[in-house]
C-alpha cells in the first residue's frame, strides 16, 4: 500500500532537511531558465525556493502525494509556480526543461538510473538535471529497523516493508548514469551532523520518512513497534551530556548539465 504523507511530521525538521536541497542548488548554475521543474515537490518550500532563485522562470512542481500538495498550494503563484499530481515515474514533459530537479525522491523508486536517463533527455540544450539522496541506509536507523521488521513477531505483517539495503546508487554509479546520457557531471557526497533535540529526537525524525510505511501497516500495533524501534535507536544514538542526540546523515548529490547547441 501506498502510505500517506504527514506534511506536518515532516517538516518537524524542516531546517535541516532544506539544507541539503541549498547545498545542491549551488550547484546549478543556469543563468535564465524559463522551464523548470521539481520531480517529488512535497510541501514546496523548494518549488518556492527555485521561483526565487530564477524569477523569469516558470517551476511547475509534481508529487503523487495528495496530503503533500494540499500543503504546497499554499506556495503556489498564478502564472510561475504550480504544483500538479503525478507520479514521477510517469512524467514527461510537454516542452524541453532548462532546470530539472528532484530532492529526496530517487530513493523511494526502485530502478530508477533508467529515469535518470530519460530525464537526462528531457532538457532543453543548456539544461541542468539536479537529484540528491539519502545515502544512509547501512546507517543505525535504517538497519534496526530493517532488523525488527523481519524478527519472527513483526515479521508477517512487516517483511515486506523493510527498508532495502541498497536503494541509491554510490557517487560513481550517478556520475556514470549522468555521462552516459550525455551530460557534464559533477557528484558528491556530505554526511551532516543534525543536532536534534527532545525525546527519542531520532525516532521522530524517521517518523516523517523511512517508518512511515511501516507504521502504516500496524494499525493498533504501531505503539508497540515504536516503543521497541525507540529503544534500539536510543541505544544506537545515545545523548549527549547536553541533552541533544547527534544523528549523522550521509546524502548522495549528482548535477548534469547539457552543453548548448551549436
Amino acid at each position: 500500500m501506498d502510505a500517506p504523507w504527514d506534511p506536518g511530521t515532516y517538516l518537524r525538521h524542516a531546517g535541516e532537511r532544506a539544507r541539503p536541497f541549498a547545498d545542491l542548488l549551488a550547484r546549478v548554475h543556469a543563468e535564465e531558465p524559463r522551464e523548470v521543474v521539481d520531480l517529488g515537490c512535497g510541501t514546496g518550500e523548494p518549488a518556492a525556493a527555485l521561483a526565487r532563485r530564477w524569477p523569469g522562470a516558470r517551476v511547475t512542481g509534481v508529487d503523487s502525494s495528495p496530503e503533500m500538495l494540499a500543503a504546497a498550494a499554499a506556495h503556489a503563484v498564478p502564472g510561475r509556480v504550480r504544483f500538479v499530481r503525478g507520479d514521477v515515474r510517469d512524467w514527461r514533459p510537454d516542452t524541453p526543461v532548462d532546470v530539472l530537479v528532484s530532492n529526496a525522491v530517487l530513493h523511494w523508486v526502485p530502478g530508477h538510473a533508467d529515469l535518470l536517463a530519460r530525464w537526462a533527455g528531457a532538457l532543453a540544450p543548456g539544461g541542468w538535471l539536479a537529484l540528491q539522496v539519502p545515502g544512509n541506509h547501512g546507517a543505525p536507523t535504517h538497519r534496526l529497523l530493517a532488523d525488527l521488521c523481519t524478527a519472527p513477531r513483526w515479521a508477517g505483517r512487516l517483511a515486506a516493508a523493510a527498508p532495502p539495503p541498497d536503494p541509491v546508487l554510490t557517487p560513481a554509479g550517478y556520475l556514470d548514469v549522468l555521462t552516459r546520457a550525455g551530460l557534464a557531471a559533477d557528484v558528491w557526497e556530505t554526511t551532516y551532523l543534525h543536532v536534534l533535540r527532545g525525546p527519542d529526537p531520532v525516532l521522530g525524525w524517521v517518523r516523517g520518512t523511512v517508518l512511515r510505511p511501516v507504521l502504516a501497516l500496524l494499525g493498533d500495533d504501531a505503539a508497540s513497534f515504536s516503543s521497541e524501534y525507540g529503544a534500539a535507536l536510543r541505544a544506537a544514538y545515545p545523548a549527549r551530556p547536553d541533552g541533544t542526540t547527534v544523528l549523522p546523515f550521509r546524502r548522495v548529490f549528482a548535477v548534469g548539465s547539457r552543453a548548448e547547441s551549436t
